[in-house]
């Protein structure tokens, strides 16, 4: 059954749930508008088809070509220029060599050593802090916080404490940071299994373990020495053991042997195995999944960002071995017998807490040093990569 009605100037058919539309006859307002309109229709064909429609036709294409041609140079000069799309230099398409990743490591740790150098001397100095050798009443301490160690030390050593065995702390990372950093990913593909996709946690794992290992056996007598020239000048000026780098090799040499110079290796291997975990592979697991992820880029921004991570986790879980670790280097002969006396008697002197002193300097100091590192170890790969590679 169907209804007839009106709406406006058009007839509405209603019918079984629906409704149907149909314009009525044109007025004769309509009929003109719609004869101008056609008019103007056939007007613009007939210029297009005519000479003067081709041409113009052509100089459209022109442009068109112009502007494309235009669009393709920007986006090849965007891919060719680093700092158009991205904050530092592009990935290389060429994979650095083992033996850049070990001289950009080395270097990469030197310049963050020379940045965060005070924050690694207060840190030693609040560890080391209550033991027999610094002199502390039971109603006041002698350093009070990052800030508070900083100031006493210039205000009583001078400027230059601050920096007090900087030279053996290079010697320590061109050659420490050289193997743990610079090898670990060529350690880690050996550890993956042929075939496989991806690296799995437990090879990262191994790989920050065993460069970690290597680099102390092979570098602990630059730690020992820099942690002794650090403490050093916490004590009174007549006391002080050692006048220079050269002194301190030979009078450990001297008179604890050769054995003195890899004093608390044992310890620096287990705090290096950690904080190679905490650092090398939560700064791998960090931006490859930054990366996976589409949220970051490889640049800049996305390094800072695994980074910062990367020292605070390796501050947390390294931070109870790093204090045993100072204390027994910079312990004398016959005061521990052991890691493991150093770390019952900071147990019983201190509690807990004793195995986070120094806290905020290590995180500070770790984590500022984490980000100076790794951007400056991804920035040097680069330049390196870019420099052997001809160009074209």
């Amino acid at each position: 059954m169907l209804q007839l009605g009106t709406h406006g100037k058009n007839h509405r058919m209603v019918g079984a749930g629906r409704d149907l539309w149909r314009p009525s006859s044109p007025t004769p307002c309509q009929s003109r508008v719609t004869q101008s309109r056609l008019h103007r229709n056939a007007s613009r064909s007939a210029v297009a088809h005519g000479p003067a429609g081709r041409e113009n036709k052509r100089a459209g294409r022109r442009r068109g070509a112009s502007v494309r041609d235009e669009l393709l140079l920007r986006a090849r000069w965007t891919e060719q220029s680093p700092s158009a799309t991205m904050v530092g230099l592009k990935p290389p398409e060429v994979p650095p060599t083992a033996a850049v990743k070990f001289i950009s490591a080395g270097t990469a740790a030197c310049i963050a050593d020379l940045c965060t150098f005070p924050l690694d001397t207060a840190k030693v100095r609040l560890q080391i802090q209550g033991e027999v050798r610094i002199p502390r009443s039971t109603s006041t301490v002698e350093y009070r916080g990052v800030l508070g160690t900083l100031s006493t030390m210039v205000r009583t050593e001078g400027p230059r404490s601050l920096y007090s065995g900087l030279a053996a702390g290079l010697q320590r990372q061109m050659s420490f940071a050289s193997i743990r950093i610079g090898l670990y990913d060529s350690v880690k593909q050996l550890y993956t299994p042929k075939g496989a996709e991806s690296t799995g946690l437990a090879a990262r794992v191994l790989a920050g373990c065993t460069t970690g290992a290597v680099a102390v056996a092979c570098a602990q007598p630059t730690d020992v020495v820099k942690v002794r020239f650090q403490a050093n000048g916490a004590m009174p000026e007549s006391a002080r053991r050692y006048s220079g780098t050269v002194d301190a090799y030979r009078t450990i040499a001297r008179e604890e042997g050769v054995r003195g110079l890899w004093r608390g290796t044992l310890p620096n291997i287990a705090r290096n195995a950690i904080v190679n975990c905490g650092e090398l592979v939560t700064y791998d697991l960090i931006k490859d999944a930054l990366l996976r992820t589409q949220l970051m880029t490889d640049n800049i921004p996305c390094h800072f960002v695994a980074a910062f991570g990367a020292g605070f986790c390796a501050t947390v879980v390294a931070s109870p071995v790093d204090v045993v670790k100072t204390r027994y280097m910079n312990a004398g002969p016959g005061q521990y017998r052991n890691a493991l006396s150093c770390l019952l008697a900071l147990l019983m002197q201190d509690g807990l807490a004793g195995f986070y002193k120094g806290f905020v300097p290590s995180f500070l100091r770790l984590g500022s040093w984490n980000v100076v590192m790794f951007i400056s170890y991804e920035q040097l790969q680069r330049v390196a990569v870019l420099a052997r590679t001809p160009q074209s």
